[in-house]
């Protein structure tokens, strides 16, 4: 007797958005990057169809940070001190795009300035071939006056731009748009906020093929269970036909992991802790390979090892799905 397995039908597929830029596309990356393409959830491969696996992005700054954990800063140790070894040993690493974030302030103490911004992104560009996306610190005007040159040093490469929030998308949209770039749009874990801020973004004329979206997410043990929540919504709403929202979604699970006390802190803690480096890798790991399972297209990373330990286990979920 054979028994058929039921099988979901959906109407709905994620865009697929490519970040990057060949020569054949008037760029100068050796490689692109292309994410989405879904009709189905997460290795689910016997319902549809699942064109692109999940990419790995590992995290770089324009300069060593102060305020990473020592872990990290022994991790990659010198790379640190140039943008340009650092987004080389991270396409070492196996990253699948440099996500370069800006900082608010140079090594120095003095405020960041578009022509150091302008400095880093060409340093890493010519370091590296891999897809890059450039994000502003994090406050308004400043990520405005640093973006939109980035925009235009970078122009013709297909840069992921960032962040896109609602109270300030405006120019960075603008920006992206005159230089042919893609943006990262970011909301609070709401699937209507997100789906808003993605029509807002549209409606100034960027194609939705270049928009990725951020829904936002928590560590392991801090809100990662609502994360996780939206974001399966927001990818059961675009498989069900929902257009606004069948972006593929951007996740930064390294962020989130590295700042939570059970990765920052090694000394002053319960011994049944365990081991701190163990435990930080494992916060991360953890972290991103349960947003893997929440419908996350790329997910932003700080540590090799962990990239290591994603890249195997969704090795190892094609390979059972396949």
């Amino acid at each position: 007797m054979t028994v058929e397995i039921p099988k979901e039908k959906w109407s709905g597929q994620v865009r697929e958005v490519t970040i990057g830029a060949t020569a054949e596309d008037g760029g100068t990356r050796t490689q692109t990057l292309t994410i989405g393409g879904e009709t189905t959830l997460p290795f689910l491969h016997f319902e549809g169809s699942i064109p692109h696996r999940p990419a790995l992005a590992i995290e770089i700054r324009d300069r060593k940070p102060d305020d990473w954990s020592p872990i990290l800063l022994e991790t990659w140790g010198e790379a640190m001190e140039s943008p340009a070894a650092w987004a080389k040993a991270a396409e070492e690493a196996g990253a699948d795009l440099i996500y370069l974030v800006l900082s608010l302030t140079t090594a120095d103490g003095e405020e960041n300035t578009p022509e150091n911004a302008r400095r880093v992104v060409r340093e890493v560009l010519d370091a590296t071939g891999l897809p890059l996306a450039v994000a502003g610190p994090g406050q308004a005007d400043v990520d405005n006056e640093l973006i939109v040159p980035v925009a235009e040093e970078a122009e013709g490469e297909r840069i992921l731009l960032g962040i896109c929030e609602e109270g300030n998308y405006r120019t960075i949209v603008a920006a992206a748009l005159a230089n042919n770039h893609l943006v990262q749009s970011k909301t609070p874990m709401d699937v209507n906020l997100s789906k808003q801020l993605v029509i807002l973004i549209s409606d100034m004329g960027i194609p939705l093929e270049r928009i990725v979206m951020d829904p936002t997410t928590g560590a392991l043990g801090y809100g990662i269970e609502y994360g996780y929540s939206v974001m399966e919504r927001l990818r059961l709403a675009a498989l069900q036909g929902d257009s606004m929202t069948q972006q593929p979604m951007l996740v930064d699970p390294g962020a989130e992991a590295w700042k939570v006390k059970e990765s920052k802190v090694g000394e002053g803690v319960p011994e049944s802790w365990g081991d701190w480096q163990n435990r930080a890798l494992e916060w991360e790991a953890l972290t991103a390979s349960s947003l893997v399972q929440s419908g996350a297209d790329l997910l932003v990373l700080r540590h090799p090892d962990t990239l290591k330990r994603v890249k195997a286990m969704i090795d190892a979920l094609l390979a059972t799905t396949a």
